[in-house]
């Protein structure tokens, strides 16, 4: 993988009604069809993101979920060389300090920092400019204060985006991404960010990141990858507007990367799966023309979730 030449706050969180609180805790579901297995050529370039990842908050990091997520990810990539961690937001927990990284992030899931493909999340702005952040992974991280880049993995294009920008940044933003897209059409792109489009999470959907959706998914894009609310969950394709199409973009929302889990809200009608009892990666290959994905718990668990889908 190579990072090309162009690469370059708080919501509110809101409460949850004492019986969604009761119903939802503690569910794993799964929703729809099973997906069929489907043949795909080549050797596959090997993904294992998360975000929500490391909160030293009240234990130490050799203690924390991240250590667990971290375990995991570390054997994953010690069985693939070229295959490469992806973060998709709160890398650290609560403001992003530099400490919270060199004393949380590090020990855990900086074992494999020159691996690491990073996208930034809400915490890591709760500090002005989110210096911690982009200290700490420097050029991997993108240009500083942007923080959006492109890149590949084998026949994959492969965007990251800052969901933390507001106003003229956005903006800015969504021209880069709109350039991006229309100057090298890859059969195959992924998308990851922060701040999921849809999620049937304790912050649900976040609208403000509809612009950047019709622009992916109107441009062909096949995964995007988020996290914010902390658990796994996995949609059905999307258009441009968000309604079902089997030859939308695929959403899948993975914030079990080591922090506390959090309440679930009813489905979305939408979700195919999901899960907000175990810390735990999504694990992609990526192929010419398709995926697989599966969800890799950190602990013993009964949930599971994977599949196979073809680019457009």
């Amino acid at each position: 993988m190579r990072l090309s030449t162009t690469r370059s706050l708080r919501p509110p969180r809101r409460s949850l009604p004492a019986a969604a609180v009761l119903v939802f805790l503690l569910q794993a579901c799964s929703f729809g069809p099973v997906v069929r297995d489907v043949a795909l050529p080549g050797r596959p370039a090997v993904l294992l993101a998360a975000g929500d990842i490391a909160d030293c908050r009240n234990v130490a990091a050799p203690d924390s979920g991240a250590e667990l997520t971290a375990t995991l990810v570390e054997r994953e990539l010690a069985r693939d060389p070229s295959a490469m961690a992806m973060t998709l937001g709160d890398n650290t927990y609560p403001v992003g300090l530099p400490r919270e990284f060199n004393d949380c992030y590090h020990p855990t899931w900086g074992r494999f920092k020159a691996r690491t493909l990073p996208a930034p999340g809400n915490h890591e702005y709760y500090t002005t400019g989110a210096p911690g952040y982009y200290g700490y992974f420097g050029a991997q991280a993108g240009a500083a204060g942007r923080g959006y880049y492109a890149t590949t993995a084998g026949s994959w294009k492969l965007i990251a985006l800052n969901s933390a920008l507001r106003k003229d940044a956005f903006a800015a933003q969504v021209e880069w991404l709109k350039g991006e897209l229309a100057k090298d059409k890859r059969v195959c792109t992924l998308a990851f960010f922060h701040h999921p489009p849809f999620s049937s999470g304790g912050h649900a959907n976040n609208a403000f990141m509809l612009p950047v959706w019709n622009v992916l998914a109107g441009a062909g894009v096949d995964l995007v990858l988020a996290a914010h609310d902390h658990h796994y969950e996995r949609l059905a394709p999307l258009d441009a507007q968000g309604k079902p199409d089997r030859r939308g973009a695929r959403q899948f929302v993975v914030g079990t990367g080591g922090a506390t889990l959090s309440p679930l809200r009813l489905p979305l009608p939408a979700t195919e799966a999901r899960n907000n009892t175990v810390p735990g990666v999504l694990k992609l290959e990526l192929r010419d023309g398709g995926y697989s994905w599966k969800f890799l718990a950190a602990v013993p668990t009964d949930f599971s979730d994977h599949g196979h889908g073809l680019c457009h």
